[in-house]
């Protein structure tokens, strides 16, 4: 590691997903830094049979950058990103998605905005991209679509995340774990959270945008309502009792139940999204009264 410049260890965390994290490491490999800082990358497998260990085998021969690879077998996306921190290098950490994409600058205007604001963290767009044939109504429903912030903007914890994002490694300090294993979604919420109670800012970067692959898997109807289940019962879970937040789902599922006909007859897109928004509300009552019918772990994928 250079001594004379600052390092940045960018974690990926990963789960059967190996072309996506082929062309991950391919692209981590174009990134520019203009001399400013250093970089080096850690991959994390959460499957337990090993199965990213051969790309990142592969990848190490042809792209000019250290990349570490560590097995953790427990499948917990949280576990799976504190073993990251943990084995990362460098003052600064940076979190990217194993199924995102991002452009040769995207390091560096994270960088740059940090330095720029003296800020704890940036963070930064996640745009979709879809392969050719996605059905119209998916891109126009913007199931995938991401809000986005001016540059600079000071965030909240409910506006952040871990999949574009880059981090002082100081604010780690007296923290514990930075992920809590206990969260089964919403750990990186959590542990936003947890900083900015701390004093720690977060701001938007506008210019340090990254495509986020949306497969096939992800267009069908049933895989949009079990998403829109899960983000429910894991925001109730996770947010705690918020008699506002609770109202509104009281009030909005039943509402949107009465609507799915109406909105049916206005087409496809607005029917899905209808039954998106009424799922959504139908998870926070079902957390309210801790049932789960989702039992897949990584209904994401």
């Amino acid at each position: 590691m250079n001594g004379s410049i600052s390092h940045i260890g960018v974690c990926i965390c990963t789960f059967k997903r190996p072309a996506l994290l082929e062309r991950l490491l391919d692209a981590l490999g174009c990134q520019e830094t203009n001399g400013k800082f250093a970089f080096s990358v850690v991959v994390v497998d959460n499957d337990a049979a090993g199965s990213a260990r051969e790309v990142v085998e592969a990848s190490r021969k042809r792209v000019p950058i250290a990349i570490a690879y560590h097995l953790e077998p427990r499948q917990n996306i949280a576990m799976a990103r504190n073993r990251a921190v943990a084995a990362s290098e460098g003052s600064f950490i940076a979190f990217i998605d194993d199924d995102e994409y991002p452009p040769p600058g995207w390091l560096l205007a994270l960088w740059s905005a940090i330095t720029r604001f003296d800020v704890a963290g940036v963070l930064g767009p996640v745009d979709p991209e879809f392969e050719s044939g996605a059905p119209e109504w998916v891109k126009r429903g913007g199931f995938f679509d991401r809000p986005t912030h001016p540059t600079g903007m000071k965030l909240e914890w409910r506006q952040c995340r871990t999949g574009n994002v880059l981090f002082r490694r100081s604010i780690l300090e007296g923290l514990g774990e930075p992920f809590n294993p206990a969260c089964l979604s919403g750990e990186d919420q959590d542990f936003f959270r947890r900083c900015i109670e701390r004093g720690c800012e977060f701001v938007w970067c506008h210019e340090a945008g990254v495509r986020e692959f949306v497969p096939p898997s992800r267009w069908k109807r049933g895989f949009l309502v079990r998403r829109a289940l899960f983000r429910g019962i894991f925001a109730q879970r996770n947010h705690g009792l918020q008699p506002l937040r609770l109202a509104q789902a009281v009030v909005s599922a039943p509402i949107y139940l009465l609507l799915l006909p109406f909105a049916l007859i206005r087409g496809e897109t607005q029917f899905m999204i209808c039954l998106f928004k009424l799922s959504y509300h139908a998870g926070r009552l079902l957390g309210l009264l801790h049932i789960n019918p989702i039992r897949q772990p990584y209904v994401s994928s």
